[in-house]
């Protein structure tokens, strides 16, 4: 199992970017796939972004389509979510998890098929 830690969230205004990196411990991180989940206050736990073990292939919730870069290097035990042309409703706390089963070519997109949660990074969009 890994734990993971997010980092490099803040307050941008629309149209920045930022950068989230998540750091994971455990010899194993390089097996598991990935995922970016994000939390709107009052809002349920949403997909954002996913990877594969070796980056292999990703997939990406509409919403972020086109803006947003899930990565990961495993060498570095690291994923990170490049995000651009950011806008207010993507204000949510910003977790990442590791994927808790191999599914083959089917992605998950249910925080159910996750774990491994880190404690989440504060993203803030100022209009």
């Amino acid at each position: 199992q890994v734990q993971l830690v997010e980092s490099g969230g803040g307050l941008v205004q629309a149209g920045g970017s930022l950068r989230l990196s998540c750091a994971a411990s455990g010899r194993t991180f390089s097996s598991y796939a990935m995922g970016w989940f994000r939390q709107a206050p009052g809002k349920e736990r949403e997909f954002v972004a996913h990877i594969t073990w070796n980056s292999g292939r990703t997939y990406y919730a509409d919403s972020v389509k086109g803006r947003f870069t899930i990565s990961r290097d495993n060498a570095k035990n690291t994923v990170y979510l490049q995000m651009n042309s950011l806008k207010p409703e993507d204000t949510a706390l910003y977790y990442c998890a590791a994927q808790k089963y191999y599914y083959g070519n089917y992605v998950p997109t249910s925080a159910a098929d996750f774990g491994s949660w880190g404690q989440g990074t504060q993203v803030t969009v100022s209009s």
